[in-house]
């Protein structure tokens, strides 16, 4: 049985079992592995079985799919270890390995020797049993325990630093139930690193503690009281707490209401200490109000990163502003007009107009790139930068293609690539030469009401080191327009999730061919806003119109 390993474009890694005869991978919700990637198609490609074999098939998507860097022309027999890109996300194929054996979640004793029970249910029996005792030891040890923890919230009133924050969390741990060593993990991403470390004095630090007890402690959100280790299955590969002399150890997940942060754990030589349930109880308080003032600190520090965030973003937005055409040249006998719209404040959509051939021509570049942000805005602004030179040299649109693209694959990621449509004008006959590199076709809506699409002539600029880029050739006639867009606009949606499309696009434009291009802009916008119905525009627009006047 296969496994695979999916990593999005977007978004974490996940896996998911190869299992029945048949999975369709795209990013529809209908097909049977959605991944988010918009550059995909709706049902992209196909993993199905054949015989014995597992084969990949491309299923007519726009920008194709690659097994192992090579495109699939037929259904393709696959294996462990090959690699599935389609656009910017990839999917690998790997051999599924046995489950790990489930551990008991009950919360319940697990032998002996050892109590594991979780954090959340600890923390709500405290509070049951607070209210039903009324015996003076009970109440003396509640009074203790309350007068500690409120300690602790006095000394974190104030401003204070994640580090202070874990020191002083440890020094209360060492006063109050001291062991020997502690230590304080975080999570950080999907890793958990060690933030905070103490021993007792005159004890050499060993950092004794093992994946295993932060598996079951930070990833379970279970508290643990581990009586001696040596007789705890858990721990027999751990070979860093056995060798350390360690027998007792008490530890505690640092829960908030978005999940785990992180554990405590301390531990204890069994001559000198050992720990019992009512200091696993303590330990569970003492983590619970660390991990609350965790969050806070946490969320002041995103806080002041999404202020720093937003300037950056304007001034992001200022610089693109600038990279932008402030306004199209004239080109006698053709009007001319373009847009951008961003979705985030900052755009990864690109569009120039340059007049070359001492202006007998002109250039069109209307380009998409990969990802969203801040991140798409600088892929923009290298891809203008890169193409600038090759068009105003003279080259023609499918060479432009070959020399951008080779230079975008050698200086950015793999994932990091564009769509564009590139088309040049002769003024005087009106002929067309355009090549579009995995985007969305343009639409060249004639003034008798005819039109067409004009699509892919080659696979996006960026995705591979060497493609090969064709080129055709129309024409404009008096009357005909050239509509150029990103799919920010044919894939807008409504609330019901359906896509504008580029069939309600071309109705807008052929009902309003003999309108001028401000009407037209302001007509496709109108109905973009009518059929999404408040719902936001998740990526940027784009919209550049060419069209020959009649006379």
């Amino acid at each position: 049985m296969y496994r695979l390993h999916v990593v999005p474009a977007h978004g974490d890694p996940f896996d998911r079992m190869l299992e029945g005869d048949s999975l369709v991978i795209g990013r529809s919700s209908e097909s049977d592995l959605m991944i988010a990637d918009r550059f995909l198609s709706r049902q992209h490609a196909r993993l199905f079985k054949q015989g014995d074999d597992w084969m990949a098939e491309d299923l007519g998507s726009r920008n194709g799919t690659l097994l192992n860097g090579r495109p699939i022309e037929s259904a393709t027999r696959v294996k462990a270890g090959d690699d599935l890109q389609l656009c910017g996300s990839v999917v690998s194929i790997r051999v599924a390995s046995a489950a790990p054996p489930a551990s008991d979640s009950s919360g319940s004793d697990l032998g002996q020797h050892t109590v594991f029970r979780r954090a959340a249910e600890l923390i709500d029996s405290q509070a049951e049993s607070a209210s039903e005792t009324d015996a003076p030891d009970a109440l003396r040890r509640l009074a203790d325990r309350l007068s500690m923890l409120n300690d602790i919230h006095q000394k974190l009133s104030g401003s204070i630093e994640m580090q202070e924050l874990l020191d002083l969390i440890l020094a209360r741990a060492f006063e109050h139930l001291r062991p020997e060593e502690g230590v304080i993990y975080l999570r950080r991403d999907d890793e958990f690193y060690r933030a905070a470390y103490r021993t007792a004095p005159g004890q050499e630090p060993n950092y004794a503690f093992s994946t295993t007890l932060i598996r079951e402690v930070a990833e379970k959100g279970m508290a643990a009281l581990v009586l001696d280790v040596e007789t705890d299955e858990r721990f027999a590969g751990a070979r860093s707490i056995l060798s350390s002399g360690i027998q007792s150890l008490v530890a505690a997940p640092l829960l908030d209401p978005e999940g785990t942060l992180g554990m405590i754990a301390l531990s204890s030589r069994a001559h000198l200490r050992r720990f019992d349930e009512s200091d696993m109880e303590l330990l569970v308080s003492m983590a619970a109000v660390a991990a609350m003032h965790l969050r806070n600190i946490s969320l002041a520090a995103e806080a002041a990163e999404r202020r720093r965030l937003e300037e950056e973003l304007k001034l992001a937005r200022q610089i693109q502003v600038a990279l932008l055409p402030a306004e199209l040249p004239p080109i006698p006998g053709y009007s001319v007009q373009g847009g951008n719209m961003p979705s985030r404040g900052v755009s990864g959509d690109l569009y120039e107009v340059f007049q070359r051939n001492e202006a007998r021509e002109s250039f069109f570049l209307v380009a998409d790139v990969s990802g969203k942000g801040i991140a798409a805005a600088f892929l923009t602004a290298s891809l203008e930068a890169l193409a600038a030179g090759p068009i105003e040299v003279g080259h023609p649109t499918d060479r432009v293609c070959g020399l951008v693209g080779r230079r975008l694959y050698a200086r950015t990621l793999p994932a990091k690539y564009a769509t564009a449509f590139l088309v040049t004008l002769d003024h005087e006959s009106g002929v067309l030469h355009y090549t579009n590199a995995g985007h969305n076709p343009a639409l060249l809506v004639r003034s008798n009401g005819e039109s067409e699409l004009l699509g892919p002539t080659g696979m996006p600029i960026g995705l591979m080191p060497e493609a090969t880029y064709g080129s055709k050739e129309t024409r404009l006639e008096k009357g005909d327009s050239l509509i150029m867009y990103t799919d920010g606009i044919t894939e807008a949606e409504n609330p019901e999730e359906e896509e504008f499309g580029t069939d309600r696009l071309l109705e807008a434009c052929l009902a309003l061919r003999h309108e001028s291009l401000a009407e037209l802009s302001a007509g496709i916008e109108k109905a973009l806003g009518e059929f999404v119905r408040g719902v936001p525009y998740a990526d940027d627009r784009t919209l550049v119109m060419l069209r020959r006047e009649a006379d």
